[in-house]
């Protein structure tokens, strides 16, 4: 048994060195409980120029802990032009995947996840970069006063938005989302790419470290949802929407368009342990009663959606370290 347990950690470790640095869209992860659902909560305020949405996710790490929510967090882009990837849950021949999210010059697919607050489903509709510097859409984030590259696009909200009024939380299988990559996503997720930067790992490690993100312990009401800064593992107590979910709490809430829905399948009630996703696959623990959705935005063609609390005016399968960091809310 310890001879079969270290050939495994030998080809896994063979595995991680020879996976080229485009790859970050990998996955590790796999399990057969589907993850929760997300859950709503408000946007903070942008604490200064140049940082970049990165929306919050359900990581998972092992059965004992299960999964744990990663904050929504504002964070420095690694360099000009690029623009962050979420990751995303996928069904793939009976378990659930982890792809892992990444920096590049363009958003890659990220399964359709309507996290709200720009990732609307596809693309990024919360801002864009014009010259070295990034200009923000304030029809859908939430910069408050003295930003200067600003801008107002709803039109781009609205043709981005895939509906999923039930929040959920991953692609394909029982009541996931329907959302196949399109070309431009396609191309973008065959370009260079980089992987979270080490603020962002931070910040991974400390919501893994935290018992209050897990959702055996929060049932899907984290304590920290989302954060205007990255969580350190030595503190918790960055400016975070501590409780606001369900708008209660500071940071108002980010636009949503709200176009025409289509048809969007109903919401997986599938239970769901908590924590954060290992290097290794894990037998899915015993699932737990799904909390319940939340309303959501309406728009472009997909299944459930979001909820968008009010408005400011406004990734490719491979295997990947533990997940990086999914506005479950903008939904």
């Amino acid at each position: 048994m310890k001879l079969f347990r270290s050939t495994r950690l030998l080809l896994l470790a063979c595995l991680l060195c020879v996976i080229p640095a485009s790859s970050f869209a990998g996955v590790f992860i796999n399990i057969t409980v589907a993850p929760p659902v997300l859950p709503v909560y408000e946007q903070p305020l942008c604490p200064t120029d140049g940082y970049i949405w990165t929306p919050g996710y359900w990581a998972y790490d092992n059965p004992d802990v299960g999964y744990y929510w990663v904050p929504g967090a504002w964070v420095p882009a690694p360099q000009p032009g690029f623009l962050w990837t979420p990751p995303y849950w996928g069904w793939e021949n009976g378990i659930y995947l982890f792809h892992a999210g990444y920096w590049g010059p363009h958003i890659g697919y990220y399964g359709g996840v309507n996290y709200g607050f720009g990732y609307m489903g596809w693309g990024f509709a919360g801002g864009e970069w014009r010259g070295g510097h990034f200009f923000y859409n304030t029809a859908i984030v939430h910069v408050g006063g003295g930003f200067h590259n600003v801008y107002v696009n709803r039109e781009i909200v609205r043709q981005t938005t895939y509906v999923n009024v039930n929040h959920v939380s991953y692609a394909g299988g029982a009541g996931g989302l329907r959302y196949a990559p399109r070309a431009e996503e396609r191309v973008a997720m065959n370009e260079h790419h980089v992987a979270p930067t080490s603020i962002q790992r931070q910040h991974f490690e400390a919501a893994a470290h935290d018992p209050q993100q897990r959702f055996n312990a929060n049932h899907g009401r984290p304590a920290t949802v989302a954060a205007a800064r990255p969580m350190t593992a030595a503190a918790h107590n960055e400016p975070a929407n501590r409780g606001a979910e369900h708008g209660v709490g500071g940071g108002r809430p980010a636009a949503v368009a709200r176009p025409e829905a289509h048809n969007a399948p109903q919401a997986h009630t599938e239970a769901r342990p908590a924590a954060r996703p290992a290097p290794e696959s894990h037998v899915a623990p015993q699932t737990h009663a799904a909390p319940p959705a939340h309303a959501a935005p309406e728009t472009h063609a997909a299944p459930q959606s979001h909820a968008a609390p009010q408005s400011h005016a406004a990734p490719a399968s491979h295997a990947a370290p533990k997940p990086s960091g999914g506005k479950p809310r903008g939904r």
